[in-house]
């Protein structure tokens, strides 16, 4: 996709919410929820962080069987678009965009930090971004947006989050201690190969590896750049 392309999808520019609302549900019409993949061998999780103006948007990709890191990538940029509730894709989309082409072989799956057809029109940046790149993605969350769902109480329970008669994702308990986490499709990703790939991917922690990694790529990079604002050289 070039770079006109990939500007019209995801850069905000100076449009009205409207315009960017019917950006959204072009999109959405591309979404496929048939798994787009055969054997997974690498799995990426992209995250991002802030810092005052600025936008840390860290990818990881990783060996899918050992969950070693294979490589991390991360690009910052000026925050383009201030946060506005289900119009994430538009604020974080084009450096997210940046740091997924820098990697050397493109993920076979790419887990995100944010939502995926578990949005109010089914445009989470799981959805969005892999609707748009037409690449398998799943979205990993810590809140529900929409739909409703029975609370998982045990470690590896699961229950179906439901809207409208429709299963749009999981409330899966994925450790003791910390509260559920929502699982939803991307895009080229089934209902329940979505769950198996987050569950594959958890090693204790709340979240799966790959965006929990890519939370703290992220987070170091803007701790760096922190400390070159307080002490310039």
């Amino acid at each position: 996709m070039n770079k006109d392309r990939l500007r019209e999808w995801f850069d905000p520019q100076k449009r009205s919410l409207k315009e960017l609302r019917e950006i959204q549900h072009e999109a959405v019409k591309k979404i496929k929820l048939e798994d787009g993949f055969d054997k997974i061998e690498t799995v990426a999780g992209m995250d991002c962080s802030y810092l005052d103006n600025r936008i840390i948007c860290a990818m990881i990709v990783l060996d899918y069987e050992s969950m070693e890191v294979i490589e991390k990538r991360h690009v910052v940029r000026e925050v383009g678009l201030p946060y506005i509730p289900t119009y994430l894709n538009f604020r974080e989309g084009c450096g997210i965009v940046s740091a997924f082409l820098k990697a050397s072989r493109l993920p076979d799956i790419t887990i995100f930090d944010s939502c995926g057809i578990n949005h109010p029109i089914r445009a989470g940046m799981a959805a969005y971004f892999g609707a748009v790149m037409d690449v398998p993605t799943i979205g990993v969350s810590k809140k529900i947006l929409c739909g409703h769902a029975e609370m998982p109480t045990v470690p590896g329970e699961h229950h179906k989050l439901m809207e409208d008669g429709e299963q749009i994702g999981w409330v899966l308990k994925s450790n003791k201690r910390s509260n559920p986490i929502i699982i939803a499709p991307g895009n080229k990703a089934s209902m329940d190969s979505s769950l198996e790939v987050v569950q594959h991917c958890l090693k204790g922690y709340k979240l799966p590896e790959p965006t929990r990694l890519a939370h703290n790529h992220a987070g170091e990079i803007r701790e760096e750049l922190k400390r070159k604002t307080e002490n310039p050289e």
